[in-house]
């Protein structure tokens, strides 16, 4: 497993063993969407944010670039640019709310499991993918775009699903 130099297309069919139920993937996209204006709403707070945002996001798109189908970094940068817009033009809330929010976001994402509990065997990736702080790393970086790449390129296993 390596941040700068993942096989998107391999991550790909992983993600479909566990998440290959078209709803599924559209909660997790709204639960995505929640943690990133989460996340924008701690970093603002931040002093510096707008800096760090920004180079975050560069890094983040830097590393898409070298990884993912043009047509999902194409639809990635529009979709983040939209959420970073959408961020700025909501009234100011205390910090607080954002870390309830991001809580709250990823525990929606993890409950959607139980409703949603068609899976696959996933042998063939539990070596190389194993559970820990890189898995998560991986998984934070490249999951907008894996869910981009179901929903709207996708249309064999969405039809499936």
């Amino acid at each position: 497993m390596n941040l700068l130099r993942a096989d998107f297309q391999e991550l790909y069919r992983r993600h479909l063993c566990r998440h290959s139920q078209f709803a599924l993937n559209v909660w997790h996209l709204t639960a995505v969407v929640g943690v990133y204006l989460a996340l924008y709403g701690i970093v603002f707070a931040l002093p510096g944010g707008e800096w760090i945002v920004g180079s975050v996001l560069a890094a983040y798109f830097l590393i898409l670039a070298f990884n993912i189908p043009f047509k999902v970094l194409v639809a990635n940068l529009a979709l983040v640019g939209a959420l970073l817009a959408v961020f700025l033009a909501l009234p100011e809330v205390p910090v607080w709310v954002h870390v309830v929010l991001l809580l709250g976001w990823h525990r929606f994402q993890v409950l959607q499991h139980r409703i949603y509990n068609k899976s696959l065997d996933m042998s063939e990736f539990a070596e190389k993918y194993r559970k820990g702080f890189t898995l998560f790393a991986l998984l934070a970086v490249y999951e907008l775009p894996i869910l981009l790449n179901f929903l709207l390129f996708d249309r064999r296993n969405k039809a499936a699903s």
